[in-house]
């Protein structure tokens, strides 16, 4: 493992030099600073991160899908070695629990795994084939053939949450590799211990591989100063980042700026409706209840999936419901949040969506004073006001979920219609119900980018079918995911390639098609 917890920026296989300040990693549960001193990248590490990145570029590139999918699986291989150390650091640092830990290391592998097989089989690229016709009149058809290419380097935000999953080596990471992209990173600092030794791994991997230096770099400091820094390189073509609608309106106004505009695909707000119909709660609202205020408090609600605004008609079913979600609220004990901020804005946060006029709560919770913890809190609210009041549709970064009652079916669509994008929404109801409700499926489906029927939106399964996104301002692009293999194509551009000589043209648009992919040939799918 290369040199874990120097407490510096990785340029490709050197070290960056202390900047201008430094700071140490907190644990919440302990209250207390964590031993060692990690230190802000510079603008001369920014600069250089960005140059080599841009000669590892071609490279990249032109790497066969066989030698991709091999250095995918090193990495999977080398986190895997690290696993004590990675879970050991990640406690520490975020008070999330082993097993969370353990999962979400399992889950990074997974995500490079997927990618690999994909890179290995080829077909991700999308070959498009149309044969030429010279007898054509009135005039002859040439040759065209299209894939996708590798965009160019990546700039890669981690997220505060996932210290795995969405961050060094996590699924934008992933996906830039397999596209054939560089990438640099830009390390959480709230994690960046487990960023110091995921680095490594990866810097590792790079080696092992024998790929140019500038295939990875990481940069440590604040996101805000560094990162935008980064964002403004010319060299980096496109940016992956999970975090806040602050955050990423501000990567997004960079990247428009520049002289030349590049891409960002922001993951960034998202409070999930869940709509609950009558008949289904009158069948089984109190197992609906008991599954909901699980997904509710889960991970004390830091889950960008978080049921936050959960809508019903008010009938005796839709009363008694509320009533079995209020006692699982208030026995869902308070949680130690990830960092003291993001503590500190949940609770300002909820004290003034609280004593809002209109605002009932159901479940105040009851805590110990700790400083770092947070209460899984249940609010209800009138529809009439939710619609006067844009804010209370604002995400609340906690195990705190808002009850809208609605006076009847047109009203909930009323509310339905307000909101703005979201990652998931959520639908329970009987078949007969669902058959019947055509309309409110397809309101959901424009709303969010992953629907749920009669279950719950957190937990995110990577797959190839997967869709971790939505409309704006859930994500930045609407038409992209971040989660399963589809999130290649953001780090991707198609090229077409006119009247080339066979043993010019990438093998994967080749007359005998030596990779035996599934390809697009004069509008027909075959092999």
């Amino acid at each position: 493992m290369s040199s874990p917890l120097l407490g510096l920026s990785y340029l490709g296989f050197a070290r960056g030099r202390p900047g201008a300040y430094s700071w140490q990693s907190f644990n919440t549960t302990t209250w207390n600073h964590l031993p060692e001193f990690f230190h802000s990248a510079t603008a001369e590490d920014v600069a250089t991160a960005g140059h080599l990145a841009a000669e590892a570029a071609p490279v990249l590139a032109a790497l066969s899908g066989a030698a991709k999918a091999a250095f995918l699986r090193d990495i999977a291989v080398r986190i895997e070695a690290a696993t004590p150390a990675l879970a050991a650091r990640a406690q520490a640092e975020t008070s999330l629990p082993e097993a969370r830990c353990l999962g979400e290391i399992g889950r990074t592998m997974g995500q490079l795994r997927l990618f690999a097989d994909l890179v290995e089989k080829g077909q991700w690229v999308d070959a498009r084939i149309e044969t030429a016709n010279p007898d054509r009149k009135p005039l002859p058809k040439p040759d065209h053939r299209s894939m996708c290419r590798a965009l160019g380097p990546v700039a890669v935000f981690c997220a505060s949450n996932f210290p795995f999953a969405y961050s060094v080596a996590g699924g934008d990471t992933a996906s830039a590799f397999a596209a054939g992209c560089p990438v640099v990173v830009m390390a959480h600092h709230a994690h960046p211990g487990v960023a110091d030794i995921m680095g490594g791994l990866i810097v590792d991997a790079v080696r092992a591989a024998g790929l140019p230096a500038g295939t990875f770099s990481m940069l440590q400091g604040d996101g805000r100063e560094v990162g935008q820094l980064l964002a403004k390189h010319p060299a980096i073509r496109a940016i992956g980042f999970t975090g806040s609608r602050t955050g990423g309106r501000a990567l997004m106004d960079t990247a428009a700026a520049r002289e030349v505009p590049i891409p960002v695909y922001a993951e960034m707000s998202s409070i999930n409706p869940v709509v609950l119909l009558e008949g289904a709660l009158a069948a089984r609202g109190e197992a609906i209840a008991t599954g909901l205020g699980a997904s509710c408090t889960l991970g004390v609600g830091q889950f960008c999936t978080q049921p936050g605004l959960l809508l019903m008609v008010r009938s005796a079913a839709a009363e008694a419901f509320a009533g079995h979600l209020a006692a699982q609220f208030r026995a869902a004990p308070e949680g130690v949040m990830l960092t003291p901020p993001i503590q500190q804005a949940y609770v300002k946060g909820l004290t003034a969506r609280s004593g809002r006029g209109g605002i009932q709560t159901y479940a105040p919770g009851k805590g110990s004073g700790k400083p770092g913890r947070a209460l899984p809190t249940l609010l209800a609210v009138a529809a009439k006001t939710f619609l006067s009041d844009k804010s209370l549709q604002a995400e609340l970064f906690g195990p705190c979920s808002l009850i809208v009652w609605c006076d009847d079916s047109a009203q909930l669509h009323k509310v339905l219609g307000a909101l703005e994008g979201n990652l998931t929404a959520t639908v329970h109801g009987t078949d007969e119900e669902l058959a019947a409700n055509g309309p409110l499926i397809e309101r959901l489906t424009n709303l969010a980018g992953r629907v749920v029927v009669n279950g719950f939106p957190t937990g995110v399964e990577v797959s190839h079918a997967i869709v971790h996104g939505g409309p704006y301002p859930s994500l930045s692009d609407g038409r992209t995911t971040s989660v399963g293999s589809n999130a290649i194509y953001r780090f991707t551009r198609l090229v077409c390639y006119q009247n080339f000589p066979d043993a010019v043209l990438p093998v994967e648009l080749r007359a005998a098609n030596p990779l035996g992919i599934l390809r697009m040939v004069n509008g027909e799918m075959v092999k």
